[in-house]
C-alpha cells in the first residue's frame, strides 16, 4: 500500500471494516497455522506489514507474551488502536518507500500487501534486512489474474454480471499499480532474494458467508469508481448487490499464495 490518493481501497472507508472481518475470517486460520509451523513462540520479535485490522497483530501478541514485541506498521493505523497495548506498537509506515522499523526481527508477514505496492521489489529487501540471521520471511498475496472471475461456473446473467465487475475491478487495481500475477512469483523472489528453505502453497476459498460478505463490501467500496470509469451503470451495481444478498451464487476469492523462507 502507498500513501496515494490512487490507492482504491480506502482504510477509513465504512466498507473496510467488513472487508477487514471477511478477510480475518476467510484467511486467518491459513496465517495461523503457516506461522505456527514456523515455529513462533514466547519472546519473538515480530514486524507485522501492513496490518490493516487487529486479527493477525492481537494473535501475534498472544504467542510472544510480555517478553516478546509485535510492530505493526500500515499508512494509515486508524482500524489499529484496539490493539495498540504492550506488546504491540503501532506505527505508521510506509514499507515502499520508508526503512525498516527495526532490526532483528524473528518473523517478518505481510498478508494482501505487496500486490498493491508499487515498490514492492524494495519493499521486500526491507523486510529480509529486517530479520535477523535465521529469522522467518512470510509473504501472503493475491494472484487475481490466476483465477480471475468471481463466478467460476459462469452458468447464467447473474454469474456473468458478477465477472464483468470483478473485471472491471481488476483493471482499476491494475491502473492503480498492483500486480495482478504477483503471488505466482513469490517462491522465486524468495529464492532469488537470498533465503533459504523456501516453500509456497495456495488457498482458493469458494462459496462461504464470508466470500459472500468480502464481495458486497468491495463492490459498495468501488461502486464510484466503477461507474465513472464506465465500467457499469448503477442500476447494474444494484442488480448485482440484490443478486449476491440473494445468496443464489457460488463466489469466490482470489487465490492467495503463501510463500515462507529463512535468511541465512
Amino acid at each position: 500500500m502507498t500513501p496515494s490518493d490512487g490507492y482504491l481501497l480506502d482504510n477509513r472507508q465504512r466498507e473496510a471494516g467488513e472487508r477487514f472481518d471477511a478477510f480475518a475470517t476467510l484467511f486467518d486460520p491459513t496465517t495461523f497455522r503457516h506461522i505456527e509451523a514456523l515455529g513462533i513462540e514466547p519472546g519473538w520479535r515480530c514486524w507485522e506489514v501492513g496490518a490493516g485490522g487487529t486479527s493477525v497483530v492481537s494473535w501475534l501478541a498472544g504467542k510472544v507474551g510480555p517478553a516478546g514485541r509485535v510492530v505493526a506498521t500500515d499508512i494509515d493505523t486508524s482500524r489499529l488502536a484496539p490493539a495498540g497495548r504492550p506488546p504491540v506498537e503501532i506505527r505508521v509506515h510506509d514499507v515502499g518507500a520508508q526503512e525498516p522499523p527495526g532490526e532483528g526481527f524473528d518473523l517478518v508477514h505481510a498478508r494482501l500487501v505487496l500486490v498493491h505496492v508499487p515498490g514492492r521489489d524494495r519493499a521486500l529487501r526491507s523486510m529480509i534486512e529486517a530479520l535477523r540471521p535465521g529469522g522467518w520471511l512470510l509473504i501472503e498475496d493475491a494472484d487475481p489474474a490466476l483465477q480471475p472471475l468471481t463466478c467460476p461456473d459462469e452458468s447464467g446473467p447473474e454469474q456473468r454480471l458478477a465477472n464483468r465487475l470483478r473485471q472491471g475491478f481488476r483493471g482499476l487495481l491494475a491502473e492503480r499499480g498492483a500486480d495482478l500475477g504477483y503471488g505466482r512469483r513469490l517462491p522465486r523472489l524468495l529464492r532469488e532474494a537470498g533465503l533459504h528453505e523456501v516453500e509456497a502453497d495456495g488457498f482458493f476459498p469458494m462459496t462461504s458467508p464470508a466470500c459472500t460478505a468480502l464481495e458486497a463490501a468491495t463492490v459498495r467500496q468501488i461502486r464510484d469508481r466503477l461507474i465513472d470509469a464506465g465500467l457499469a451503470t448503477a442500476e447494474e451495481i444494484e442488480q448485482h448487490l440484490a443478486n449476491v444478498e440473494a445468496g443464489d451464487m457460488d463466489l469466490t476469492t482470489a487465490p492467495m499464495i503463501s510463500a515462507w523462507g529463512r535468511k541465512a
